[in-house]
């Protein structure tokens, strides 16, 4: 009797077990805190992945480095221990140097050209540049364009930084921009900064209007330059394995839940930059330069040898394409 009552059990079980089935559980992780753009882009992505596959997935959001920190988020997921995270788009290097691209100074004319060139074909094609090494691109997220700053009075052409030293990001792209305008490139982590710019170790910068605010950088610099050099940006990735064995429902859900969230998380991003800058020039610290034509056509001329040089790494079609969506 217990063996057909166990038998039955069973049998019902199997009966109902679709009906049963746990949501697919997605775990995002990222490393900064709830009120930034990232934050608020992904709280919106749960929102949004949650109403189109009710029941069907959970997402599971972790801010602040809960889970994994900076360097052991892409190895976290390519174990599959998390199923989404947004490094920044200078974290790929050894991936592909493709993306060594956004890197690339004086190349966009603003943020509204980087749009461009990220919806349209090659921009999309790089979020796939990966998929050979397990990673899947699903958006890119904003931080911004990049502003130049430092503890000089005049900052307009680029004899203006010759002989100054500059923190900068991991990035060799980044110490080829600074090496070809003869100033001096210091890798730096960010938390360092502040007091690298105090007490005189660096003599300026390079960030978002919102870094440069959030952190206190303009306090401890005299001139900030709108240069709009570059930009910082994330890529949200996942795993390319767990993402192709997904039912096609759910993926077809959570790419329309990622795509309403990257316009959520953009938008709050230049709305932020936009406030700050104005904040920045409201505090009276430092002077906010503007470029002219000219100025920006001199600093394009003098960062030209820097595209020759990874022209190879990235390919000269994506740099003519970024080209071509400056309007």
């Amino acid at each position: 009797m217990k063996l057909i009552a166990a038998l039955a059990s069973a049998l019902l079980l199997a009966a109902s077990g679709p009906a049963l089935a746990d949501p697919i559980v997605v775990k995002f992780s990222h490393v900064v805190a709830e009120a930034t753009p990232k934050g608020q882009g992904a709280l919106k992505f749960k929102e949004v992945a949650e109403k189109l596959l009710p029941g069907k997935v959970q997402v599971q959001v972790f801010p602040s480095s809960q889970l994994f920190g900076d360097a052991k988020e892409m190895e976290a997921l390519l174990l599959g221990d998390v199923q989404i995270i947004a490094p920044s788009l200078s974290k790929f290097s050894r991936y592909t140097k493709k993306l060594q691209l956004f890197d690339l100074p004086f190349l966009f004319d603003d943020i509204a050209a980087v749009d461009r060139f990220q919806s349209g074909p090659q921009g999309k094609a790089l979020l796939d540049s990966m998929q050979s090494k397990g990673i899947k691109g699903l958006g890119y997220w904003h931080n911004g364009m990049k502003q130049l700053s430092s503890d000089k009075d005049k900052l307009v052409r680029p004899e203006d930084v010759k002989g100054l030293k500059f923190r900068i990001q991991q990035s060799d792209v980044l110490e080829a921009q600074f090496r070809a305008l003869g100033a001096n490139p210091q890798k730096m982590a960010f938390s360092e900064v502040y007091q690298a710019l105090q007490t005189g170790v660096v003599d300026g910068q390079e960030n978002t209007w919102s870094n440069i605010y959030s952190q206190k950088f303009f306090e401890v610099q005299k001139t900030i330059a709108e240069t709009n050099h570059g930009v910082i940006d994330y890529m949200v990735i996942t795993n390319a394995g767990w993402w192709n064995k997904l039912p096609a429902d759910v993926r077809d859900g959570l790419s329309k839940a990622m795509a309403e969230a990257t316009a959520h998380a953009n938008k709050l991003a230049q709305e932020l930059n936009e406030r700050d800058m104005k904040r920045i020039a409201e505090a009276g610290k430092a002077k906010i330069q503007k470029l002219s034509k000219d100025d920006v056509a001199a600093w394009r001329k003098a960062m030209h040898p820097v595209w020759k040089k990874f022209e190879g790494d990235i390919g000269a079609d994506l740099i003519q394409a970024a080209q071509k969506s400056n309007k």
